[in-house]
Protein backbone atom coordinates (compact mmCIF):
# COMPACT_ATOMS: atom_id res chain seq x y z
CA UNK A 1 0.00 0.00 0.00
CA UNK A 2 1.35 3.42 -0.95
CA UNK A 3 2.00 5.87 1.87
CA UNK A 4 2.68 9.60 2.00
CA UNK A 5 4.70 11.35 4.69
CA UNK A 6 3.28 14.39 6.49
CA UNK A 7 4.24 16.25 9.65
CA UNK A 8 1.33 14.39 11.29
CA UNK A 9 2.62 10.93 10.43
CA UNK A 10 2.57 8.40 7.59
CA UNK A 11 -0.77 8.14 5.75
CA UNK A 12 -1.74 5.09 3.67
CA UNK A 13 -3.35 6.47 0.52
CA UNK A 14 -5.36 5.38 -2.50
CA UNK A 15 -6.07 7.23 -5.72
CA UNK A 16 -4.54 10.48 -6.90
CA UNK A 17 -2.58 12.84 -4.69
CA UNK A 18 -2.82 16.60 -5.14
CA UNK A 19 0.20 18.84 -4.53
CA UNK A 20 0.68 22.55 -3.93
CA UNK A 21 3.10 24.53 -6.08
CA UNK A 22 5.29 24.68 -2.97
CA UNK A 23 5.74 20.90 -3.20
CA UNK A 24 3.62 20.28 -0.13
CA UNK A 25 0.78 17.78 -0.16
CA UNK A 26 -2.60 19.40 -0.93
CA UNK A 27 -5.01 16.46 -0.55
CA UNK A 28 -5.19 12.71 -0.23
CA UNK A 29 -7.75 10.01 0.62
CA UNK A 30 -6.67 7.61 3.39
CA UNK A 31 -6.80 3.94 2.38
CA UNK A 32 -6.49 2.44 5.84
CA UNK A 33 -6.57 3.19 9.56
CA UNK A 34 -4.40 6.13 10.58
CA UNK A 35 -4.06 8.37 13.62
CA UNK A 36 -2.86 11.91 12.91
CA UNK A 37 -0.94 13.67 15.67
CA UNK A 38 -2.60 17.11 15.75
CA UNK A 39 -2.70 20.03 18.17
CA UNK A 40 -5.87 18.40 19.56
CA UNK A 41 -4.23 15.02 20.10
CA UNK A 42 -4.23 11.86 17.97
CA UNK A 43 -7.28 11.90 15.68
CA UNK A 44 -8.53 9.04 13.45
CA UNK A 45 -8.88 10.11 9.80
CA UNK A 46 -11.83 8.68 7.88
CA UNK A 47 -10.82 5.70 5.76
CA UNK A 48 -14.02 3.63 5.46
CA UNK A 49 -17.51 4.14 4.04
CA UNK A 50 -21.06 3.02 4.71
CA UNK A 51 -24.12 2.59 2.52
CA UNK A 52 -26.04 5.67 3.68
CA UNK A 53 -24.29 8.61 5.36
CA UNK A 54 -20.74 8.29 4.07
CA UNK A 55 -20.66 6.62 0.68
CA UNK A 56 -17.14 7.86 -0.16
CA UNK A 57 -13.95 8.47 1.76
CA UNK A 58 -13.54 12.22 2.11
CA UNK A 59 -10.12 13.63 1.41
CA UNK A 60 -7.75 15.23 3.87
CA UNK A 61 -6.69 18.74 2.85
CA UNK A 62 -3.50 20.60 3.74
CA UNK A 63 -2.27 24.19 3.49
CA UNK A 64 0.65 25.07 1.24
CA UNK A 65 2.94 25.11 4.28
CA UNK A 66 2.08 21.47 5.05
CA UNK A 67 -0.31 22.26 7.90
CA UNK A 68 -3.50 20.20 8.14
CA UNK A 69 -6.60 22.09 7.00
CA UNK A 70 -9.58 19.68 6.75
CA UNK A 71 -9.88 16.40 8.68
CA UNK A 72 -12.93 14.10 8.34
CA UNK A 73 -12.93 11.64 11.24
CA UNK A 74 -13.47 7.89 11.07
CA UNK A 75 -15.66 7.83 14.18
CA UNK A 76 -17.30 10.50 16.35
CA UNK A 77 -14.44 11.78 18.48
CA UNK A 78 -14.47 14.10 21.49
CA UNK A 79 -12.56 17.26 20.61
CA UNK A 80 -11.20 19.60 23.31
CA UNK A 81 -12.30 23.09 22.26
CA UNK A 82 -11.85 26.44 24.04
CA UNK A 83 -15.62 26.35 24.69
CA UNK A 84 -15.61 22.84 26.11
CA UNK A 85 -15.47 19.28 24.77
CA UNK A 86 -17.47 18.60 21.62
CA UNK A 87 -18.05 15.32 19.77
CA UNK A 88 -17.03 15.75 16.13
CA UNK A 89 -17.09 13.97 12.78
CA UNK A 90 -15.18 16.76 11.00
CA UNK A 91 -12.66 19.33 12.19
CA UNK A 92 -10.83 22.09 10.34
CA UNK A 93 -7.72 24.03 11.33
CA UNK A 94 -6.18 27.44 10.80
CA UNK A 95 -2.86 27.61 8.99
CA UNK A 96 -1.18 28.06 12.38
CA UNK A 97 -2.51 24.67 13.49
CA UNK A 98 -5.11 26.14 15.84
CA UNK A 99 -8.64 24.73 15.76
CA UNK A 100 -10.87 26.55 13.25
CA UNK A 101 -14.22 24.76 13.13
CA UNK A 102 -15.86 21.69 14.66
CA UNK A 103 -18.75 19.82 13.04
CA UNK A 104 -20.59 17.35 15.29
CA UNK A 105 -21.98 15.57 12.20
CA UNK A 106 -20.61 15.08 8.69
CA UNK A 107 -23.06 12.85 6.83
CA UNK A 108 -23.53 13.56 3.13
CA UNK A 109 -27.11 14.21 2.04
CA UNK A 110 -28.42 12.20 -0.91
CA UNK A 111 -31.51 10.46 -2.16
CA UNK A 112 -30.71 7.77 0.39
CA UNK A 113 -29.95 10.06 3.33
CA UNK A 114 -31.96 13.25 3.90
CA UNK A 115 -31.57 16.28 6.13
CA UNK A 116 -34.31 14.80 8.32
CA UNK A 117 -32.31 11.56 8.66
CA UNK A 118 -29.18 13.48 9.62
CA UNK A 119 -31.17 15.69 11.97
CA UNK A 120 -32.26 12.68 14.01
CA UNK A 121 -28.59 12.20 14.90
CA UNK A 122 -28.10 15.85 15.91
CA UNK A 123 -28.32 15.90 19.67
CA UNK A 124 -28.00 19.06 21.78
CA UNK A 125 -24.55 20.08 22.97
CA UNK A 126 -23.56 22.56 25.66
CA UNK A 127 -20.74 25.06 25.14
CA UNK A 128 -19.34 27.92 27.21
CA UNK A 129 -19.95 31.09 25.17
CA UNK A 130 -19.81 34.86 25.76
CA UNK A 131 -23.59 34.55 26.29
CA UNK A 132 -23.02 32.03 29.08
CA UNK A 133 -23.61 28.28 28.72
CA UNK A 134 -25.56 27.58 25.52
CA UNK A 135 -27.29 24.26 24.82
CA UNK A 136 -28.44 23.69 21.26
CA UNK A 137 -28.20 21.44 18.23
CA UNK A 138 -25.27 22.74 16.18
CA UNK A 139 -24.04 22.36 12.64
CA UNK A 140 -20.69 23.80 13.71
CA UNK A 141 -18.76 25.94 16.16
CA UNK A 142 -16.08 28.27 14.79
CA UNK A 143 -12.99 29.58 16.59
CA UNK A 144 -10.39 32.23 15.83
CA UNK A 145 -6.67 31.41 15.84
CA UNK A 146 -6.42 32.85 19.38
CA UNK A 147 -9.10 30.41 20.58
CA UNK A 148 -11.92 32.92 20.99
CA UNK A 149 -15.35 31.77 19.82
CA UNK A 150 -16.15 33.23 16.40
CA UNK A 151 -19.61 31.83 15.72
CA UNK A 152 -22.20 29.14 16.33
CA UNK A 153 -24.15 27.72 13.40
CA UNK A 154 -27.48 26.25 14.48
CA UNK A 155 -29.16 23.17 13.09
CA UNK A 156 -32.16 23.97 10.82
CA UNK A 157 -35.21 24.64 12.98
CA UNK A 158 -33.14 25.35 16.11
CA UNK A 159 -33.92 28.69 17.80
CA UNK A 160 -32.03 30.49 20.58
CA UNK A 161 -32.96 33.52 22.66
CA UNK A 162 -29.87 35.74 22.45
CA UNK A 163 -29.11 38.87 24.47
CA UNK A 164 -27.99 41.38 21.82
CA UNK A 165 -27.34 45.15 21.92
CA UNK A 166 -30.89 45.48 20.51
CA UNK A 167 -32.40 43.40 23.31
CA UNK A 168 -33.18 39.70 23.65
CA UNK A 169 -33.99 38.33 20.18
CA UNK A 170 -35.12 34.94 18.90
CA UNK A 171 -32.33 33.73 16.62
CA UNK A 172 -32.06 31.04 13.96
CA UNK A 173 -29.15 29.99 11.69
CA UNK A 174 -26.44 31.45 13.90
CA UNK A 175 -24.76 34.07 16.03
CA UNK A 176 -21.28 35.54 15.67
CA UNK A 177 -19.05 37.26 18.22
CA UNK A 178 -16.26 39.81 18.27
CA UNK A 179 -12.91 38.89 19.85
CA UNK A 180 -14.01 40.73 23.02
CA UNK A 181 -17.09 38.48 23.25
CA UNK A 182 -19.69 41.04 22.23
CA UNK A 183 -22.36 39.96 19.75
CA UNK A 184 -21.41 40.92 16.19
CA UNK A 185 -24.38 39.53 14.25
CA UNK A 186 -27.46 37.32 14.56
CA UNK A 187 -30.08 35.91 12.22
CA UNK A 188 -33.57 36.83 13.50
CA UNK A 189 -35.89 33.82 13.66
CA UNK A 190 -38.99 35.97 13.08
CA UNK A 191 -39.73 39.65 12.35
CA UNK A 192 -38.56 41.62 15.39
CA UNK A 193 -38.36 45.38 15.94
CA UNK A 194 -34.90 46.83 16.49
CA UNK A 195 -33.83 50.43 16.99
CA UNK A 196 -31.57 51.67 14.18
CA UNK A 197 -30.04 55.07 13.30
CA UNK A 198 -33.09 55.73 11.06
CA UNK A 199 -35.81 54.48 13.41
CA UNK A 200 -37.47 51.18 14.27
CA UNK A 201 -37.02 48.41 11.69
CA UNK A 202 -38.67 44.99 11.64
CA UNK A 203 -35.58 42.82 11.19
CA UNK A 204 -35.96 39.56 9.26
CA UNK A 205 -34.23 38.07 6.21
CA UNK A 206 -36.56 35.81 4.24
CA UNK A 207 -33.64 34.29 2.35
CA UNK A 208 -31.23 33.71 5.22
CA UNK A 209 -28.67 31.09 4.24
CA UNK A 210 -27.99 28.45 6.86
CA UNK A 211 -24.52 27.43 5.67
CA UNK A 212 -22.79 29.13 8.59
CA UNK A 213 -23.44 31.73 11.27
CA UNK A 214 -20.27 33.78 10.70
CA UNK A 215 -22.08 36.74 9.11
CA UNK A 216 -25.80 37.30 9.63
CA UNK A 217 -28.35 39.81 8.39
CA UNK A 218 -28.62 41.78 11.65
CA UNK A 219 -25.17 43.17 12.39
CA UNK A 220 -23.92 45.42 15.17
CA UNK A 221 -21.13 48.00 15.27
CA UNK A 222 -18.54 47.82 18.07
CA UNK A 223 -20.51 50.45 20.03
CA UNK A 224 -23.63 48.25 19.92
CA UNK A 225 -25.55 50.27 17.34
CA UNK A 226 -27.14 48.45 14.40
CA UNK A 227 -24.70 48.37 11.46
CA UNK A 228 -26.90 46.46 8.98
CA UNK A 229 -30.36 44.96 8.86
CA UNK A 230 -32.61 43.17 6.38
CA UNK A 231 -36.37 43.77 6.36
CA UNK A 232 -39.42 43.08 4.23
CA UNK A 233 -41.83 44.78 6.66
CA UNK A 234 -40.36 48.28 6.98
CA UNK A 235 -40.02 51.12 4.50
CA UNK A 236 -37.50 53.94 4.75
CA UNK A 237 -38.28 57.59 4.08
CA UNK A 238 -35.34 59.94 3.42
CA UNK A 239 -36.18 63.66 3.65
CA UNK A 240 -33.96 66.03 1.69
CA UNK A 241 -33.00 69.61 2.60
CA UNK A 242 -36.00 71.06 0.71
CA UNK A 243 -38.43 68.62 2.26
CA UNK A 244 -38.53 66.28 -0.75
CA UNK A 245 -39.10 62.70 0.30
CA UNK A 246 -37.43 59.62 -1.14
CA UNK A 247 -39.27 56.43 -0.23
CA UNK A 248 -37.56 53.04 -0.25
CA UNK A 249 -39.60 49.85 0.04
CA UNK A 250 -38.72 46.15 -0.03
CA UNK A 251 -39.00 44.56 -3.45
CA UNK A 252 -40.94 41.52 -4.57
CA UNK A 253 -40.50 38.70 -7.03
CA UNK A 254 -42.49 35.97 -8.68
CA UNK A 255 -43.09 33.13 -6.28
CA UNK A 256 -40.66 30.25 -6.56
CA UNK A 257 -43.76 28.09 -6.91
CA UNK A 258 -44.12 29.52 -10.42
CA UNK A 259 -47.84 30.17 -10.02
CA UNK A 260 -47.74 33.91 -10.90
CA UNK A 261 -48.10 34.88 -7.23
CA UNK A 262 -45.69 37.43 -5.78
CA UNK A 263 -43.58 37.12 -2.64
CA UNK A 264 -41.54 39.76 -0.79
CA UNK A 265 -37.79 40.27 -1.01
CA UNK A 266 -35.86 41.74 1.89
CA UNK A 267 -34.52 45.29 1.67
CA UNK A 268 -31.03 45.79 3.13
CA UNK A 269 -29.98 48.83 5.13
CA UNK A 270 -26.39 49.52 6.17
CA UNK A 271 -25.30 52.34 8.46
CA UNK A 272 -22.04 54.21 8.86
CA UNK A 273 -21.33 57.49 10.65
CA UNK A 274 -21.41 59.22 7.25
CA UNK A 275 -24.24 57.57 5.32
CA UNK A 276 -27.15 55.16 5.05
CA UNK A 277 -26.91 52.59 2.25
CA UNK A 278 -30.13 51.08 0.86
CA UNK A 279 -30.57 48.02 -1.35
CA UNK A 280 -34.17 47.24 -2.33
CA UNK A 281 -33.08 43.65 -3.00
CA UNK A 282 -29.93 41.68 -2.11
CA UNK A 283 -28.48 41.98 -5.64
CA UNK A 284 -29.57 45.60 -6.24
CA UNK A 285 -27.15 48.50 -6.64
CA UNK A 286 -27.00 50.32 -3.29
CA UNK A 287 -28.27 53.88 -2.96
CA UNK A 288 -26.02 55.87 -0.62
CA UNK A 289 -27.67 58.69 1.34
CA UNK A 290 -25.35 61.08 3.24
CA UNK A 291 -26.55 61.52 6.82
CA UNK A 292 -25.48 65.17 6.74
CA UNK A 293 -27.94 65.82 3.89
CA UNK A 294 -30.97 63.67 4.73
CA UNK A 295 -33.24 63.12 7.69
CA UNK A 296 -34.81 59.69 8.04
CA UNK A 297 -37.87 57.97 9.37
CA UNK A 298 -39.33 54.50 9.01
CA UNK A 299 -42.87 53.24 8.52
CA UNK A 300 -44.56 49.83 8.34
CA UNK A 301 -44.60 48.13 4.95
CA UNK A 302 -46.96 45.22 4.36
CA UNK A 303 -47.85 44.44 0.77
CA UNK A 304 -50.94 42.33 0.23
CA UNK A 305 -49.01 39.15 -0.44
CA UNK A 306 -50.55 35.80 0.38
CA UNK A 307 -47.60 35.18 2.71
CA UNK A 308 -45.79 38.41 3.66
CA UNK A 309 -43.48 36.70 6.17
CA UNK A 310 -41.77 34.18 3.92
CA UNK A 311 -41.81 32.06 0.83
CA UNK A 312 -45.12 30.60 -0.23
CA UNK A 313 -45.74 26.93 0.43
CA UNK A 314 -45.86 25.19 -2.93
CA UNK A 315 -48.48 22.47 -3.10
CA UNK A 316 -48.06 19.43 -5.28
Amino acid sequence: METVTTRYGEIPVAGCLEWHDTGELKSCAPAGPVLLETSLGALPAQHSTDDLRRRTVQALYFYDNGALRHLPLETPTEIPTPAGPLSAELVTFHKSGALARVFPLNGKLSGYWTEEDEGRLAGPVTLATPLGPVTARLISASFRPDGSLHSLTLWPGEILDVATPAGVLSVRVGVSFRPDGSVKSVEPAKPQSVATPVGLVRAYDLDACGIHGDSNSLGFAPDGSVARVATSLTQLVAIGPEGKELRFTPGNRESLCGNSEREPVAMWLEFSPEAVSVKAAPDAVPVVLPRAVYRFRTAPHLEQFANPFGRMSCSA
